[in-house]
């Protein structure tokens, strides 16, 4: 198993966690093509993003976010195609944002991971240890803890292709 990061810092964590650190980005599509041919994985599981340290900063950095989920997921379909991986699972959220480059962004990981024939987690907003909201459930779109959405895509890493909505409430496949 191997964890992908930019930072040699996170590169000790991935490790400490108990996986191959791989120190790469997303956006050097070549050194992340040779990155994964060399691990050649059975599946890659995207949980990409580009959200900031904090709520307060999410207004100046809104562009952030939908360059990962375009440019990484088409960098990360490119390099699991070299590397002969037919599996991809990839995060996404469980509600519908309003008309913005963010919608955009969703929309076109969705489709590009559906086309490649992968699995799309539409996950509730985060919360819990590690999250905006640590200690407090956010109000507004469904929910999910994060141990809890941790567990849910373990159980998922079998499914066939499709979206999977991974809430409090419910797991289900649309």
């Amino acid at each position: 198993m191997a964890g992908m990061t930019r930072t040699a810092a996170k590169a000790e964590l991935v490790q400490a966690l108990g996986a191959q650190p791989v120190l790469c980005d997303v956006y050097d599509a070549a050194a992340l093509t040779t990155a994964t041919s060399d691990f050649r994985p059975d599946l890659i599981l995207h949980e990409l993003t580009e959200l900031p340290d904090t709520v307060e900063e999410l207004p100046v950095r809104r562009t952030d976010n939908p360059r990962i989920r375009i440019a990484g997921t088409r960098n990360l379909i490119a390099a699991a195609t070299a590397a002969d991986c037919g599996r991809l699972f990839a995060q996404s959220v469980a509600w519908e944002l309003p008309p913005c480059d963010g919608a955009n962004a969703v929309r076109a990981l969705e489709d590009a991971v559906l086309g490649f024939g992968g699995v799309v987690l539409r996950y509730g907003q985060s919360y819990g240890p590690g999250t905006f909201y640590p200690n407090v459930p956010p109000v507004g779109p469904p929910i999910i803890h994060i141990d809890a959405a941790a567990e849910r895509t373990i159980v998922a890493l079998d499914r066939p292709t499709g979206i999977l909505t991974i809430t409090d409430n419910t797991a289900t496949s649309d």
